[in-house]
């Protein structure tokens, strides 16, 4: 039986390939896990339609993250901390914080999208990778001052 799958499955193919397959293993698993279609003509046209929506919905998303970049990347935020001696952190500063900073300059950026090697434990200007969509990544700068 051939399918179109609908889901990457391992050891057989990956999203929008057709492939043939035993029938009990396209009618008991494949299919009724919605992992897979029959390759029937009309499948196949729903199919092609289906991954154009798809394609168009990712490119408007991918220009939004664009314009986004372009903004994070014009702005810093400062995050204050208490210090101690020697100028050294108490705690540190980690992606939630960073999350919280811009938060309050009006950008919703979930602390996940935040990609902090290591938490900064220290004062100072700091270079601050921020993932808005698959591939896009803007540097934002953010200052870490004295409370």
């Amino acid at each position: 039986m051939k399918v179109i799958l609908r889901q990457n499955v391992a050891n057989l193919g990956v999203v929008g390939h057709i492939v043939s397959v035993a029938d009990g293993y396209a009618r008991n698993f494949l299919i009724p896990r919605n992992y897979a279609i029959p390759a029937t003509q009309n499948n196949l046209q729903a199919f092609e339609h289906e991954k154009r929506v798809a394609e168009a919905r990712r490119n408007k998303l991918h220009k939004e993250a664009e314009a986004l970049k372009s903004k994070l990347e014009h702005i810093s935020c400062s995050i204050s901390k208490r210090v101690g001696e020697q100028d050294k952190l108490y705690g540190s500063v980690t992606a939630m914080d960073v999350e919280k900073a811009f938060r309050a300059e009006g950008f919703n950026i979930d602390k996940k999208d935040i990609l902090l090697e290591e938490p900064i434990k220290a004062l100072g200007v700091y270079t601050v990778p921020v993932r808005i969509f698959e591939d896009v990544v803007a540097s934002t700068k953010v200052w870490v001052v004295r409370e």
